[in-house]
């Protein structure tokens, strides 16, 4: 564990997100978990989360959203009233449905471990996160390839495919 950084159980880490949140307030924390790659990394990638809109939700946003007992962090793939699909980038095969009543708030913004920060609203974002959906079924042969390629990121820098580097 990072110098400076503690573990806390996730039922409390979010009780607090989510007040944060509530009270109008943005919550920068560190990605866990794989199913969001390439997009974003497990343990690298921070992500910035905010207070949202139900009118501002648009396919393709990243949410934070509860499910029965867990946080999780996918992308709206569609939404219907106040019912929304929701799947990780990495995953091909599952998706979870939820309500708006369950929606902490929506990633506004992507940080690199090298510093380099991305909005979601920008077109590099929303541009590789439609061409990498777009992909459907073909993304797991994808990200497999990728993989192996040494690829563990799209956009690492300057909206460029990030390499792996060896110290």
């Amino acid at each position: 564990m990072e110098m400076g950084m503690k573990r806390i159980a996730n039922e409390c880490f979010f009780a607090w997100v989510e007040s944060e949140i509530k009270s109008g307030r943005s919550v920068k924390f560190r990605v866990k978990g794989n199913s969001m790659m390439p997009l974003l990394r497990n343990g690298k990638d921070e992500v910035v989360v905010g207070p949202y809109d139900k009118e501002e939700l648009k396919l393709f946003d990243v949410i934070l959203f509860r499910q029965t007992d867990r946080y999780v962090l996918h992308r709206i793939i569609q939404k219907r009233d106040s019912r929304y699909l929701m799947q990780g980038d990495g995953v091909c095969r599952f998706y979870e449905e939820c309500e708006d009543t369950d929606i902490i708030g929506v990633v506004r913004k992507v940080c690199r471990p090298s510093g380099k920060k991305i909005e979601t609203d920008s077109m590099c974002w929303r541009l590789g996160s439609r061409l990498w959906l777009g992909l459907g079924g073909c993304r797991g042969m994808v990200l497999r390839v990728l993989n192996r390629l040494g690829v563990v990121s799209f956009f690492d820098e300057s909206c460029q495919l990030g390499r792996k580097y060896y110290s």
